[in-house]
């Protein structure tokens, strides 16, 4: 394709493929959305310790979702330049021959791994395994869920002919082939960092070969030639560039521009994180952290909790349906009712303190068995107090994983906001008030996205270098710490650690409980 054509093809299509629904975005080449659609999906939990989707469905939202926002867009498909991807991390799918799914999609919230981390800690290298693939011992990554099938399900190991993820599920059914790019790889506990290739310790420890997994590539790689069937479902040319893409964190690191020493970036939609860059490789001596790729000399380091946006949708679903039906007969979109009504409570909800642990935990506790606990709770809260605490809750854990990012990156100078939190003003300065740090949210919350567009202009020789981002990344609103809140904070943050580090016994106690008791009794 020459420069010239490719100067016709004014727009990058971006995918992101999430835990709860595929996001597709039509950017320009100035980091304009002109368009963005999200179809939803089901997170299936049969037991406490599961956490699975359908790979066909999630499949059918990418291709659904590319040619609804095209034409939501009113763009032609010979104005496409390529569709660039952004993926969640850790899923993984045993898939035979001819791509049949032989497991669902196993998620990152997945945990039935957790009976195997102590042992690989113990017994097999743990930290060593994690200070060479940079991913934490914990069941959500693949090598943990590996081993698991290898100790319950050897039959099925048997009869699987690859092990992969959703986005290389994506790319084998459009295009035949199985590839991961070096970000994602880089998430599964099975790469080298520093080699950039599968690591032969943590094959050996999961069980499988080099040749059951699929073929590292670049994030820049591009795949072509989609069949005429395909073409017509996404509406799009068959020659139209694909660029497998990355990770949603390291890109969404990319699209808030959070690359400088001191900024870093929050995310928080159906999970959360706390995010850093950095040139070259680096773990922490303690294994809280993550260290995953993006391209040369772009590594993201960081934290990533379980349980972010997912808990106010918990609260939505099951502690506040009344209210949220209220917000629905008003008019209201029922979150921003419910933030309305957390509003009216102080700062620190009169000492009632929240532990937002339903799906187990990651960064920096990295414990599986953790649970939910309210704290505090007395007779003189009322709702509105338990809705407050839980988003506070959310927002101690994200403290938590920017003390350990500290310790290890340098003092916090400023934050950058985004995922489906970013919206809320109210959420937002709470976190301010709790980090004490500014916190900036750019024009357009949907960073995975515009930093798989920058990307995809990269794979396509558009650009030179990420040093466009500053154009791109357009800082709207701007929020400082309150000193009083944060003092009141400061105080209750201490509480809630000693909390989490004098029940962590006790988790493990009624997570072994569930496990025989609630698992048993569900299909």
């Amino acid at each position: 394709m020459t420069d010239i054509a490719n100067r016709t093809k004014r727009y990058v299509i971006a995918a992101d493929l999430g835990t709860t629904s595929a996001k597709t975005l039509v950017i320009d080449r100035d980091g304009r959305v002109l368009a963005s659609r999200s179809i939803e999906y089901p997170l299936h939990t049969p037991t406490p310790d599961r956490a699975e989707q359908d790979p066909l469905e999630l499949f059918a939202a990418v291709v659904r979702g590319i040619r609804e926002v095209a034409a939501k867009a009113g763009i032609a498909a010979s104005d496409v330049l390529c569709v660039s991807f952004s993926s969640a991390m850790h899923s993984l799918i045993a898939v035979d021959r001819e791509l049949n799914p032989l497991t669902p999609c196993i998620t990152w919230a997945d945990n039935r791994g957790a009976e195997l981390v102590g042992p690989l800690k113990a017994e097999r290298n743990g930290l060593g395994i994690y200070r060479n693939t940079g991913t934490p011992i914990h069941p959500m990554s693949p090598l943990l869920k590996l081993m698991w099938l290898n100790r319950h399900e050897p039959e099925l190991v048997a009869r699987t002919y690859k092990f992969i993820g959703i986005k290389e599920f994506v790319f084998a059914k459009l295009f035949g082939t199985f590839v991961v790019d070096h970000s994602i790889a880089s998430a599964t506990g099975l790469f080298n960092l520093r080699k950039l290739a599968w690591d032969d310790e943590a094959l050996d420890v999961a069980g499988v070969t080099r040749e059951q997994l699929s073929e590292p590539v670049p994030t820049t790689h591009v795949v072509q030639g989609l069949s005429p069937q395909y073409a017509a479902e996404l509406g799009l040319a068959a020659d139209t560039p694909f660029v497998v893409g990355a990770s949603d964190g390291v890109l969404a690191n990319l699209g808030v521009g959070a690359f400088e020493p001191g900024v870093y970036a929050v995310t928080i939609g159906t999970s959360g994180a706390v995010r850093g860059a950095v040139s070259e490789p680096l773990t922490d001596p303690q294994g809280r952290l993550f260290c995953y790729a993006l391209k040369e000399h772009f590594w993201v380091v960081g934290g990533s909790i379980n349980n972010g946006g997912i808990m106010f949708r918990w609260v939505r679903d099951q502690l506040a349906t009344l209210e949220a039906e209220e917000g629905r007969r008003r008019g209201m979109d029922p979150y921003d009712y419910l933030t309305g009504l957390a509003a009216e409570i102080a700062p620190g909800s009169d000492g009632l303190l929240f532990l937002p642990l339903l799906a187990g935990e990651r960064a920096p506790y990295w414990n599986a068995n953790a649970r939910g606990v309210f704290f505090g709770l007395s007779l003189f809260h009322e709702k509105k107090h338990m809705i407050r605490s839980v988003l506070e809750g959310v927002v101690y854990r994200i403290h938590s994983v920017a003390t350990a990012l500290e310790e290890l990156g340098g003092k916090t100078n400023e934050i950058r906001a985004s995922g489906g939190f970013a919206r809320s003003p109210f959420w937002r300065q709470m976190m301010a008030d709790v980090l004490n740090t500014p916190v900036t949210v750019p024009d357009s919350i949907e960073s995975s996205g515009l930093g798989a567009a920058l990307l995809g202009l990269l794979a396509m020789g558009e650009i030179r270098d990420f040093s466009s981002v500053h154009d791109w990344v357009r800082s709207t609103v701007r929020h400082e710490p309150n000193g009083s809140n944060h003092a009141v904070y400061k105080e209750l943050t201490a509480i809630y650690s000693a909390v989490y580090h004098q029940l962590k016994d006790q988790f493990d106690a009624i997570a072994a409980f569930q496990k025989q008791h609630v698992g048993g009794r569900q299909p």
